[in-house]
């Protein structure tokens, strides 16, 4: 008898229970997109760097976008060393995926934080002559994470400051090095879309 109550015990622990699934991301999906512009300001060594560009994505239940931005830099900073024609000046760019949690979007300010992770590129330059068909060969790894204070300013258009750190890794050239690239940024970002 006894046999027969342990084998039922056995049997009915061992009956599969239906259970909720966990997911990252439960219920409805709400979507929207959004496109912008980008300003940021960084120490390139001794100079400061300005780099502007551009970010957009996919915005996932309001608090969550998956993405992409590409910068790169506009004014004439220094290279630490003259290129093989004299070139005194340096290019630079960088972009890659974006990932963003925005925390209270309904309200009027609210905060986010951000990380890009991708790659970037940097060459020598004149300061008269800006190439549009740059090699860049002396390519480098990023990881750029960030938080920012948003404005809700329309329905369709957010306007946000904030601060950055630009970490790179892999660039051992005589234009800049990593320690010359990495640092703390300010960023302005205007984005329009559909929150």
């Amino acid at each position: 008898m006894k046999i027969i109550i342990v084998l039922s015990i056995l049997i009915i622990i061992s009956i599969p229970v239906k259970s909720q699934q966990e997911t990252l991301i439960s219920g409805p999906i709400e979507s929207g997109v959004f496109g912008g512009t980008v300003v940021k300001m960084t120490h390139f060594g001794a100079s400061t760097g300005v780099l502007v560009g551009g970010r957009g994505g996919w915005i996932i239940n309001r608090t969550f976008t998956i993405g992409g931005g590409g910068y790169g830099l506009v004014n004439n900073v220094r290279a630490k060393t003259e290129g093989p024609d004299g070139e005194r000046y340096f290019n630079m760019g960088y972009g890659g995926l974006e990932l963003e949690y925005i925390h209270n979007y309904d309200k009027l300010l609210h905060y986010s934080f951000y990380t890009l992770i991708g790659a970037g590129g940097v060459n020598y330059r004149d300061q008269e002559h800006h190439d549009n068909s740059i090699n860049w060969g002396r390519v480098f790894f990023v990881l750029e994470p960030g938080a920012n204070i948003e404005l809700n300013v329309t329905e369709f258009f957010r306007f946000s400051f904030g601060i950055s750190y630009l970490f790179v890794n892999g660039l051992d050239s005589r234009i800049m090095t990593d320690e010359d690239l990495r640092g703390f940024t300010g960023v302005l970002t205007f984005r329009f879309g559909k929150f």
